[in-house]
């Protein structure tokens, strides 16, 4: 054991506290880089007018986020790098057999540098952000992540869905710059129509003069037009503007609010009816 430690002690001595060392400063220059990143995109970044503060900043952090994840990348790869140089493994030979494979591989390679490619252009052109609702060739969520090649979605029923971008056909954003409610609710065909469209806009106008309510709603939900005649009722369709993300809850209050003061009113909102007709029996 003695022996042992006899032969170690020098190794540990000189490689030992250089991989000590090396670990240190990318530690050190990770926390830096990362403080240097958040700063400069916090800068950089302009706002748009079209865009609030809060899209702004799901900007900033999407970008922040991808930032970070690259260079985490690269300081893992040189800092491997170093350390196997302290183990006497010489790391020319290993890039160049890399080189070999990579060639190899390029055929597969050629889907990766695809979805590199495509989330560039996503990320440059703000497509989307982490935290916007998203719909991808029909799966929807939340973004949790955008990395160079691919995006993380979560939804309702908490299941991720993990998708290369250059899968990507077409994007949905749910919840860019505003959100916007769009209701069709069937009346009585018995229902004065001016009185509904009164009790709609009253309606709206009260939820988004509440004060719990009125920061989320941009545009008070109001009567657009008579949207359809079907076969129980009169169909009307409604519109508002909401903060993005509150479309939903919006939309939820309106209805219960619209059923109370449609109840007051008199205003009856029918459901699907059907008329039988008894033919008469012949006389015998």
């Amino acid at each position: 054991m003695k022996n042992y430690w006899t032969q170690l002690e020098p190794w540990i001595l000189s490689h030992g506290i250089h991989i000590g060392i090396i670990l240190i400063i990318a530690y050190i220059s990770s926390k830096i880089m990362h403080r240097i990143i958040d700063k400069t995109v916090r800068v950089a970044i302009r706002t748009s007018k079209y865009s609030s503060s809060v899209a702004e900043v799901k900007r900033e952090d999407t970008l922040i986020n991808i930032f970070n994840t690259s260079l985490k990348i690269v300081i893992l790869i040189i800092m491997s790098m170093m350390i196997l140089q302290e183990f006497g493994i010489q790391i020319g030979p290993m890039l160049a057999a890399a080189g070999v494979v990579g060639l190899a591989l390029g055929f597969g390679g050629q889907y990766l540098i695809r979805d590199l490619i495509t989330g560039l252009f996503i990320i440059l052109e703000n497509q989307y952000r982490m935290g916007d609702i998203i719909e991808i060739d029909g799966t929807g969520g939340v973004v949790e992540d955008i990395s160079l090649r691919k995006t993380t979605l979560r939804n309702l029923d908490g299941t991720i869905h993990h998708i290369p971008h250059g899968e990507i056909k077409k994007v949905s954003n749910l919840t860019k710059d505003f959100s916007r409610v769009n209701l069709d609710i069937g009346v009585s065909y018995n229902a004065s129509l001016d009185e509904v469209i009164e009790v709609v806009n009253q309606t709206g106008i009260a939820l988004a003069e509440d004060g719990d309510w009125k920061s989320a709603i941009l545009k008070a939900p109001q009567f657009l037009r008579v949207d359809d005649f079907a076969d129980s009722a009169v169909m009307i369709k409604i519109v508002g503007e909401t903060e993005p993300l509150q479309q939903w809850a919006v939309a939820g209050e309106f209805r219960k609010r619209l059923k109370i003061a449609f109840d007051k009113a008199g205003i009856e909102i029918p459901f699907p009816q059907m008329v039988v007709h008894q033919a008469k029996p012949e006389n015998s």
